[in-house]
């Protein structure tokens, strides 16, 4: 799509505040595609005014009528589910058929159950002699990462409207198309102006103008934890609630009683899809000492199939940090079986599948969030072992177990201090809560408990 060189406020392009702009870049190529406003922090002002003004209207606004205006807004963007596709290829590098399964049918699927939900969900209940409503929280401050940019941007704003919230978003510069896009949907779908509006910007500009505003009444952000600390102090001065959706490493356990083949080639998979840009991924591979060289032998074997089909990781200061983590790992004592920091290609932002064994619990590339293509290998002696290890870090995001039974696997699964975990594969559900423990973050997103974080309660005793 071509961009637009203004900011969706109030229901229209308006013209930005400052001509500064933003090259939006091809990480393939690394050539410029095109180019969106730089926002300033008049122009959040603007679009925080413009949604606290529609606020009421929408908050009065029946449940059933906000569901048929998302119901409108899911058909837009099956509608234009290509072009979404397209688009995300074009400014994050993700390969065609990964963007067609997932960065656009993710964000479908998300936005059809908050239509649903907004139709069902009790807002209104009786306890005892006491009548308890959830009311929205107001104004929403959505700030999103690049990594999967529609469905980040669908996962706050369609629960918000579902709930009777307004809502600024400001989006990751490196993937502001997708935004106007989502943009376009909006307004085709029929959402009232000023119930929407889109400042494309800077993080430290316009990011940190939203968290600031004090018409905010909630921040939603997901990104790196060190943001998430500064978003959250900001926040915790104004007394304002903020949803923080932050890193992860995430530990993939295969108990002895597992199919080691299976599990290890789902695992590896998991960790090389969107270039290994995923917040929970399970970039800790734990196995036991018994099954050790046959599991790292099999992960490198399953890694170089991914050579040509990953994509290339966002940008320069991205391949640069992952390449900087694989050059640590050496440096510690980590043995490379797959990959390395060189490049596999002269052009665009390429990393290797990289699988490192004899890693120990407190190396750098066993603690750190590496967000690349990097895979850890590590040895556990039995379950409690396993278990120390899993939760040996500072994040709780999400994780994995397998075992030859699934009360087993459940049984350990209990003891794991994070967020959700994956039993022998299980599959991705948009209506289950997604969220972390610790320095993971605060908040879930998807489903009814992600509908919650956009509400809050009133109760009247009779």
């Amino acid at each position: 799509m071509k961009a637009h060189d203004g900011m969706y406020i109030d229901g229209a392009w308006r013209p930005a505040a400052s001509g500064d702009t933003i090259d939006v870049v091809n990480p393939v190529d690394e050539q410029v595609i095109d180019r969106v406003p730089a926002g300033t922090a008049a122009d959040i002002d603007t679009a925080v005014r413009a949604a606290r003004a529609a606020l009421p209207g929408w908050a009065a606004t029946p449940p059933a009528e906000r569901a048929a205006r998302l119901g409108e807004l899911r058909d837009v963007l099956v509608s234009r589910k290509d072009e979404i596709a397209e688009t995300v290829t074009a400014e994050l590098g993700s390969p065609l058929a990964f963007s067609q399964a997932v960065h656009a049918s993710v964000p479908i699927a998300v936005a059809g159950s908050y239509a649903e939900l907004a139709a069902t969900h009790a807002f209104e209940e009786k306890v005892g002699n006491s009548t308890v409503y959830q009311e929205p929280i107001g104004v929403v401050g959505a700030i999103t990462p690049w990594n999967y940019p529609l469905h980040q941007i669908v996962a706050k704003v369609a629960p918000a409207l579902a709930a009777g919230c307004t809502v600024v978003l400001k989006p990751a510069e490196d993937t502001p198309l997708t935004a106007q896009l989502f943009a376009e949907a909006v307004d085709e779908a029929g959402i009232p102006a000023g119930v929407f509006n889109l400042v494309t910007g800077l993080g430290p500009v316009a990011g940190q103008a939203l968290a600031e505003h004090p018409g905010v009444d909630l921040v939603s952000f997901t990104g790196s934890t060190a943001v998430g600390r500064q978003i959250g102090a900001t926040a915790g001065a104004a007394v304002k609630k903020v949803a923080l959706e932050l890193g992860g490493k995430s530990a993939n356990v295969i108990l002895p009683s597992a199919d080691l083949a299976k599990a290890v080639n789902v695992g590896v998979a998991n960790v090389m899809s969107n270039s290994g840009q995923t917040c929970s991924a399970w970039t800790r591979m734990l196995v036991h000492r018994d099954q050790y060289d046959e599991a790292v032998e099999l992960a490198a074997t399953a890694a170089a199939k991914y050579g040509p089909r990953i994509g290339p990781v966002v940008n320069a200061k991205q391949r640069a940090r992952v390449r900087s983590y694989i050059e640590q790992g050496v440096a510690e004592g980590a043995r490379l079986v797959a990959g390395g920091p060189e490049s596999p290609s002269p052009q665009g932002y390429f990393i290797s599948p990289t699988v490192f064994a004899d890693v120990t619990p407190d190396m750098t590339i066993a603690q750190e969030e590496i967000f690349g293509p990097v895979l850890t290998i590590l040895r556990y002696d039995d379950e409690d072992d396993a278990v120390r290890i899993a939760n040996g870090t500072v994040y709780g995001l999400a994780g994995a177990v397998w075992a030859g039974e699934e009360a087993e696997a459940v049984e350990f699964a209990r003891r794991l201090e994070t967020g959700q975990v994956d039993i022998n594969g299980g599959r991705f559900n948009p209506r289950a809560p997604f969220g972390g423990y610790k320095q993971s973050g605060v908040g879930r997103e998807l489903g009814a408990h992600g509908l919650s974080e956009y509400l809050q309660t009133k109760s009247l005793q009779f």
